[in-house]
């Protein structure tokens, strides 16, 4: 089952705001449409957001031919795409690598968008298995104990995943002992999508509220903290999920691994260090009330960012489908 695909003319995804109870597809047949979904997060994860880029271009190609967009008109388009999400860098590439096509017309642009669907999966699975060689050597024998954050697996990207494609292998593997997710407040996007994709896996999984991670790593339960990215800058500081960062601060102080895997386009060298990163806020309402009910007194505020920045000197390793550098250890990407 792909996260996301081209059929019909038209952009087909899961809709993960419906997960884990009901599993609905969404056709988006405009950019505009597309553009809202991932805001709304539909669609999201930064390899799947790459995707989404790369087959936006396709899709506003298209749409600018039927309604008889000039050329102004499709970069509007572009733009209001490649700012849908502004922290995620791989929304931006995917649509800067398929709009580069866009001068040979449309079947050019219509295959690099689905060689950017074909590559990913392709990525993923070498990611994972040279996230998993690495935990291994990082770790030692037995049945090894990750602490995950987020959702990084086959619904962050077109299929496999990232940091939880680590997990698949290891698990494939017979090296697997238990995940912990966090339920990543506000959306709970580890105790609604995660747990789903563990449970589908077979996997031995518990979830955590977020505040407890940091504790349960003091506690010698983990092994090591396996996560993914949104981008990672020039100096190897890495943006992910609000939450990971104290995460990565738990792992330094218990002397554990803390792992970051990515594919090398969300690698930044064009934004040299994490203090450069934007970082996206979203709605106060998504903090202060659930499936539309408020959860807190009438006029409380809240404060919303989504992703948060993690020194590259605690990172121990950066994991992509070519490479495995360490921050900490003085290597730079």
């Amino acid at each position: 089952m792909r996260t996301i695909d081209w059929a019909d003319g038209a952009v087909v995804i899961i809709d993960q705001t419906a997960l884990p109870h009901d599993v609905r597809s969404l056709t988006l047949s405009d950019v505009d449409a597309l553009a809202g979904a991932i805001r709304s997060l539909a669609v999201r994860g930064a390899p799947a957001l790459g995707a989404a880029g790369a087959l936006g271009v396709l899709l506003a190609l298209r749409q600018a031919r039927a309604e008889g967009w000039d050329d102004a008109g499709l970069a509007a388009a572009l733009q209001r795409l490649r700012e849908a999400r502004p922290t995620a860098v791989n929304l931006a590439w995917g649509v800067d690598r398929v709009a580069a096509r866009l001068p040979e017309g449309e079947a050019a642009v219509a295959a690099e968008a689905l060689a950017v669907l074909e590559e990913d999966v392709a990525v993923n699975r070498a990611m994972g298995e040279r996230g998993a060689d690495l935990v291994e050597e990082l770790c030692g024998a037995g049945g090894l104990r990750l602490h995950t954050h987020c959702n990084t697996g086959a619904l962050a990207a077109v299929e496999i995943g990232t940091a939880l494609g680590v997990v698949r292998a290891l698990q494939a593997r017979g090296r697997l002992g238990r995940v912990y997710a966090d339920e990543t407040r506000p959306l709970l996007q580890g105790t609604r999508l995660t747990a789903w994709e563990l449970g589908r896996m077979g996997a031995d999984y518990r979830v955590v509220v977020d505040g407890a991670g940091p504790s349960l790593i003091a506690r010698g339960f983990v092994d090591a903290v396996v996560v993914g990215s949104d981008r990672v800058a020039a100096n190897g500081d890495v943006a992910n999920k609000i939450g990971t960062y104290p995460l990565a601060l738990a792992a330094a102080r218990a002397g554990l691994p803390f792992v970051v895997v990515a594919p090398e386009s969300t690698l930044d060298p064009a934004t040299p260090d994490g203090a450069a990163i934007t970082i996206e806020d979203r709605s106060e309402d998504e903090v202060l009330a659930w499936a539309g009910r408020p959860l807190a007194p009438a006029g409380a505020r809240a404060v919303n960012p989504a992703f948060d920045v993690t020194p590259a000197d605690l990172v121990t390793a950066i994991v992509t489908e070519r490479r495995v550098v360490r921050p900490a250890a003085g290597e730079r990407l």
